[in-house]
């Protein structure tokens, strides 16, 4: 009787043990279940985020001319939008933009830090400008890391542009961010020189992005392609082809611009004219842009590119103020100069009046 009793017990005890067994396959096969379907849902957004992002944020922002919002967006989206990566493909032109747009927001700090050390020298403050100094160093830093990462995604996503035949683009917005990304390039080497740093930018990416520009149609993108690879040209000794003047060549792409609505080659004319150390020339391209902006409104789907442009061009005039007379282009002022000639105006003798 007691093994019988024995017996029934250790039958019990193993029929609880594999109920036990059974309990945890089943909730170990619940969780698993929930994760799946996680990760479905996930993949799912990601993919509409990256969708939605492309057809309607993207136009959506390039048509306002809020420089600012566009700014702040950038930077606080990014994060979230580049973590879909972690469930689904990564959103490589997407990512193009965003941080292209931080890395620009970045260097917009720097260039207010260049402004606030320049106008500590003009008031012989050295330590105020020695910090301030400092702050633009570590702020390009920031830019160069940022443009990097976006020449990353383009070439991840285009194919890198030594190394592949020209991309085809299916609408006008894939040769906009290929366009993107040749500047994110540009401006990654720009950045790491104006940092003193070493950001790891290869040194010939200047030759590669004036290259790539041959993918672009230099008519519809408003004489950019040839304004980028002119100057690239004006920069870097040796490497005008026979028979060409890259600043003829920046004259063409800025009527195109000015024509177009999109100022942009304004921009690229006046980086080659500072290296050039033409201060005349320079002078006279931010009084073309002033002109153009006020003849001709921006074209409406690429509101955002021309007023980038504006902003460029307003730095560098703010620079040109702060060092010459210690404060900024005076409101309403862009495209005049503090050495310009005085308007007088005619006066009246009033002796024989009176």
């Amino acid at each position: 009787m007691t093994s019988i009793q024995g017996f029934i017990s250790r039958c019990g005890r193993a029929v609880q043990g594999a109920r036990g067994v059974v309990i945890g396959v089943l909730v170990s096969f619940t969780m698993s279940g929930c994760g799946v379907i996680n990760h479905m849902m996930y993949k799912t957004t990601g993919d509409v985020m990256k969708g939605f992002s492309k057809e309607h944020t993207v136009p959506y922002l390039l048509q306002g001319g809020d420089l600012a919002m566009g700014c702040a967006m950038s930077e606080a989206t990014s994060p979230l939008l580049m973590s879909f990566g972690r469930v689904t493909s990564d959103p490589d032109q997407l990512a193009v933009m965003l941080y292209l747009t931080s890395g620009g927001c970045a260097e917009e700090r720097a260039r207010e830090f260049e402004l606030e050390a320049l106008s500590a020298l003009h008031a012989l403050q050295a330590g105020k400008a020695e910090d301030a100094g400092i702050r633009q160093k570590r702020a390009y830093a920031l830019a160069a890391k940022r443009y990097f990462k976006a020449w990353h995604h383009h070439n991840t996503y285009y194919g890198a542009p030594d190394e592949s035949d020209c991309p085809s683009f299916d609408e006008d917005m894939d040769a906009f961010v290929y366009m993107a990304g040749l500047l994110s390039g540009l401006q990654a080497l720009n950045a790491e020189i104006q940092s003193t740093s070493a950001i790891g930018v290869p040194k010939n990416v200047g030759s590669t992005v004036a290259r790539a520009t041959r993918c672009l149609d230099n008519d519809k993108w408003w004489g950019a392609p040839m304004a980028l690879r002119a100057t690239v040209w004006a920069m870097m000794p040796g490497a005008e082809p026979n028979g060409e003047d890259a600043f003829e060549r920046l004259e063409t792409a800025d009527q195109q611009g000015e024509a177009a609505g999109v100022r942009l080659p304004h921009v690229f004319h006046a980086i080659a004219a500072i290296n050039k150390d033409d201060e005349e020339a320079l002078k006279d391209v931010i009084r073309r842009h002033a002109e153009a902006i006020e003849t001709t409104p921006a074209a409406k789907d690429w509101v955002m590119v021309d007023r980038m442009a504006t902003q460029v061009i307003l730095a560098i005039s703010d620079r040109m103020w702060v060092e010459n007379v210690g404060y900024r282009t005076p409101m309403g002022k862009l495209g005049t100069f503090w050495d310009d000639p005085v308007e007088t105006t005619e006066t009246m003798n009033l002796d024989d009046i009176l």
